[in-house]
Order: structure tokens, then sequence, then C-alpha cells
């Protein structure tokens, strides 16, 4: 077992100079969690400006899913590059085609499906709700509390994982109405099942008494839930949101951002429970890194859009396409598969920690999408989120980077390809982080 190594105090010097020249120059509206200042990554380790070594298991967002500088992402990186670097969606090449017919032969929806090329999360959101609005002439939507799809005005309205998201921005875009999302761990309905008490409330509370279900456009929800925790839905719940849709005319929205792309084991983590969307979202772990965004829906809604109806200068960017095809080559390949065994693994391993641990509370996820819930103690389930966040600052002093999401719940994102090995190097700075950071 290689452990990462800290050889200056954090941040050190070079660090804490490219930090002071920063601050004077960007905009302090980042959440930065702790001064890690990168300078190289190759698979899952990464290196300060200093020369300390880390281990990542936060791949950037989720969005390193085939590890830092993956050499078969880098040549095809490379070989559009030589190419040409952009043409606008006004026109057409080969790699852009070629990645919305690989999506197509991937069935997300099990039917045809088209593509609209952006940028981003956001954007790739923004898209799939102008769809929804413009083929059902309906001005609502049904979102759900926690959940988090972007920072642009009409994904913002959706966006309910930290209420500092929506604070100076009001009024967003109206006619979205949350919901809660069904968290089995802090149940909202006691004595139910969580999934069947949460579509009830919306089938025979909102939809009788708030909100005409034929003003409904669609119901945009994450299959895994992310900022809002790393919630794993019941069984039962997602087969119950498109029932509920297909009987009032609703459009079914996955936001796959987070969760897609071989983050969960599967390609998209709404295949752990055989429910296709009428329209999904990617973004983040389909580039390795690059930025690229995709609205992905049934081509029977797709095609209706008129010339002009949506647009995007740089979608399509060769480049980027070309990355996302490298990506999903990989992922397919072997990735996939490799994150749900790995993952396996580190769940075990995560619940061993948990029985020595009072304060971890829940173990949760599928694949390399994992989130460890801490707590005061496990008989009151009190969230404990200055212990979360202390445990990403000693993490990070220890050579390991994470996140958090939620109220206290620290999230492992590593990229796909990680192995045995690079776990059990985890769980020893792990646990040395969280016995730094329980200490008086």
């Amino acid at each position: 077992m290689r452990l990462p190594h800290i050889k200056t105090p954090l941040p050190g010097p070079k660090a804490h100079a490219l930090i002071e020249r920063d601050r004077l120059v960007s905009t302090p509206s980042y959440p930065r969690d702790y001064p890690f200042v990168m300078a190289k990554g190759r698979g899952a380790e990464v290196w300060d400006v200093d020369g300390n070594r880390f281990l990542d298991f936060a791949s950037g967002i989720a969005v390193c899913s085939t590890g830092h500088a993956h050499p078969q992402v880098v040549q095809a990186i490379r070989d559009a590059t030589e190419d040409f670097l952009h043409i606008s969606s006004d026109y057409w090449h080969e790699r852009m085609t070629r990645l919305c017919e690989r999506i197509n032969s991937m069935a997300p929806m099990r039917e045809p499906v088209q593509v609209f090329l952006c940028q981003s999360g956001t954007e790739s959101v923004e898209g799939a709700l102008k769809l929804a609005r413009y083929v059902t002439g309906r001005p609502r939507f049904i979102a759900f509390l926690g959940a988090f799809h972007g920072r642009s005005m009409g994904s913002l309205s959706f966006t309910s994982s930290k209420y500092t998201q929506q604070a100076g921005f009001f009024p967003t875009m109206p006619g979205v109405t949350h919901v809660p999302y069904p968290n089995t761990y802090r149940p909202l309905f006691a004595g139910a099942d969580q999934g069947k008490a949460v579509l009830e409330y919306v089938e025979n509370m909102l939809f009788q008494t708030n909100i005409p279900a034929s003003e409904v456009a669609a119901i945009l929800v994450e299959p895994i839930q992310g900022e809002g925790g790393y919630l794993v839905p019941p069984d039962g719940f997602l087969q119950g949101l498109r029932d509920l849709c297909d009987r009032y005319g609703i459009l079914l929205i996955f936001d796959e951002v987070q969760s897609g792309i071989g983050r969960t084991g599967k390609m998209f983590a709404s295949q752990h429970w055989g429910v296709a969307p009428d329209i999904m979202t990617l973004a983040k772990g389909l580039g390795s890194g690059l930025p690229i965004g995709l609205t992905v829906a049934r081509k029977s809604l797709m095609e209706r859009w008129k010339r002009g109806a949506h647009g995007n200068t740089y979608g399509g960017n060769p480049v980027t396409c070309a990355a996302a095809l490298a990506t999903l080559d990989l992922v397919e390949g072997e990735y996939a598969a490799n994150a749900a065994r790995v993952g396996e693994y580190f769940i075990g391993r995560l619940r061993e920690l948990q029985n020595r641990f009072d304060c971890i509370g829940d173990i949760r996820g599928k694949g390399l999408m994992i989130g460890m819930e801490l707590v005061e103690n496990r008989n009151s389930r009190k969230p404990a989120k200055e212990l979360a966040e202390k445990l990403l600052t000693r993490a990070f002093h220890q050579g390991l980077l994470l996140l958090s999401c939620g109220v206290s719940t620290v999230r492992f994102i590593p990229p796909l390809m990680i192995d045995r090995g690079h776990v059990d190097e985890a769980m020893v700075l792990l646990e040395a982080a969280l016995t730094e950071a329980l200490a008086p």
C-alpha cells in the first residue's frame, strides 16, 4: 500500500502564495472546503503545487470518471485538436453525430432517442425543462426537497439542497412545487413505506388540493439524490413515479448528471430499478474532465422541437465529443463493472468502520456513489454537521480528498478505475482523520 505523503504544512508555501493571489481576483462565491491547489493528477492520485501527494476520492465532483489524465482519453483529445477546435452546432461533424449514435445504442429509454449537446449539467437540465414545456404546453413542474439540478435561473428553481443556493436570487422560475424525497434513514412518514407515502402525498394531497395534475409538464428527479445526502430511494419508488406520470400525461425527467455514466455500477442509476424516463440529463463523468452535457429524450418528443427552438454555440464541440467517446469506451468496456465490484467492497469496509464508531449513522449507495452519514450517536441520529466539516479538513491533512453532501454526509466518489488497494489506502487515512476529528 502506497500511502499519500505530505511533505509540507498545509497549505504549503506555493499553495498559500497562489491562494493569496487568487483571493484578490476571483469571486468568493466558490464553495471551497480546504486549501488544495492542484498541480498534476494521474489516475486516483493528485499532487499539489508543493509536491504533496493525495488520494482523490472526490474526482472533481464525480467528473473524472476514468481517473485523472487517462491516456486513452488524452490521446482522443489530442487527435481531435489536430483536426479542428470548434465548429458551432449550426453545422455537422462526425464525432458529434457518433456520440449521439452511441447514446442511442445504449437505449436509455428502450426506444429511439435524440440528443441535444451542451457544456454542463445545469444546461442539460435547462434543455429538459424547455423541452417538457414545449411539447406538453403545460406550465408547472414537480421537484424534490434536497435536490440539486444546477444554478442557472431555471434549474435553480428546482435546486433545494441548501437554502444558500437560492438566497438572494428570488424570484426564480415560477411554477415549481417541491415534495419530500423518500429517506429511509430519516423517515418523514411514520410507519410507512417512504416511497409509497411520497407518491400518495403527490396524488392524493397535492393533486387534490393545490396543483391540477393537468397543468404539470414534468416531474424532475434524481434516481439517487446527490447533494441532498446520497439518498437511495426505496424499491418501487421510481416505478411508482413512472406509473403516476403515465396516469396523468406527465413527463418523467431523470437527472443523471451525477449518478450516470457508470458511477453506480450501471451506465445509468435508473437501470438498477428498470425504469425508463421520458427525458434524461447527463454531464459530469461523461467527458472525464472536459465540459459536456446532454439532454437525451425520446425521439417522439425531441423531434417536435422546431428549427431554432433551442440552440447552443459550443454544443457538440469536437474535442469534448472525442473525450466523451473515449470515456464511454472505457466505462462500457470495464469501469462500470469495476465500480460495481469495488463499490461493494468499499461499502463493506465502511460498514466495518461503522461498527467501531458510533458517530457513523448510515452507510448507503450503489457502486462508487457512496454516502456515510455522521451523527452525534446512532440512537439519537442527530446530524453531526460540525464533525463532518472537521472530517473533511482532517482527511485533507492526512492526504485524502473528500466532499460532503446533505447536512452531515461524507460522500465517496472516486474515479471508477480504482481497485481494492485504493480503497484500503483510503480507509487507513479515513480512520485516522475521523479519530482526529473526534478528539476533544
